[in-house]
């Protein structure tokens, strides 16, 4: 059988499948594999957006929501209703933000950049019960690859280094408004490492921010070794650094 998603692993992207999700993807939806492989192999993240502060969703977020909302990908509600002869015994609705039908089956996906990893379970017990309920074939979750969340702080870093990040004003061209316990947080680390603002500020933005109790790989990596969200067959994208432009000193730089 050849490799699924063959395209994204040679691009540096993390790819797992669950519960025969990549023999099913490969029989039934060979349209959604050659679909994701384009979207995700043109993605291009500018570094300035992981930083940028506002409020709402993350810029990168609503970059590749558009992306797949431009290929059909739109955000589906699932309306579950069970009856015995006619009192209804059990109701409940299911919202997944990226849903596409196709002429096998429907396949759900969940956008987790940047969030609380409890999410993680969130989504795939939802892509459990939609998929005992016949709701659909497949279920996937996007997030942050492993190279993506081990190389980020360094990245981070030259970008603060290289865009002379010398004090909490200079944040202000980022839109970036730091609580006082962020200021203390900064102020202590610059203290006992002897760093640089922009070094300091970089290594607790990195903490603060995209931390180890975030979405990220090696979180949804241990929920899919539990099991959670079985028996649904579910594929998991990890978006790799190299995805990340801007960064100083990178191949991938612009």
């Amino acid at each position: 059988m050849p490799l699924i998603l063959e395209k994204l692993r040679s691009a540096g992207f993390d790819i797992r499948f669950t519960y025969h999700a990549g023999a099913i993807l490969l029989k039934d939806f060979p349209k959604a594999i050659r679909e994701l492989e384009a979207l995700f192999l043109d993605i291009a993240i500018p570094i300035e957006e992981l930083i940028r502060g506002g409020g709402g969703e993350a810029q990168v977020t609503q970059r590749l929501r558009r992306a797949l909302h431009g290929q059909g990908w739109k955000k589906g509600v699932f309306n579950v209703e069970k009856k015995i002869n006619e009192r209804t015994t059990f109701a409940q609705s299911h919202e997944v933000d990226h849903v596409k039908h196709y002429e096998k089956g429907t396949i759900a996906l969940e956008i987790e950049w940047n969030n609380k990893d409890p999410f993680f379970d969130r989504d795939l017990e939802n892509f459990g019960r939609l998929h005992a309920d016949g709701a659909i074939s497949v279920g996937g979750i996007i997030t942050r690859g492993a190279s993506l969340q081990d190389g980020l702080g360094t990245a981070i870093r030259k970008y603060a280094v290289a865009s002379e990040i010398a004090s909490f004003n200079d944040l202000k061209r980022f839109n970036i408004d730091p609580t006082r316990r962020q200021k203390q947080m900064v102020e202590k680390i610059a203290q006992a490492d002897e760093r640089s603002f922009a070094e300091a500020w970089a290594r607790a933005f990195m903490s603060d921010k995209f931390g180890a109790a975030t979405t990220h790989w090696s979180k949804l990596e241990t929920r899919l070794d539990r099991g959670v969200g079985s028996p649904c067959p579910l594929v998991a994208i990890g978006i790799p650094l190299s995805c990340v432009t801007g960064i100083p000193n990178a191949k991938n730089s612009k």
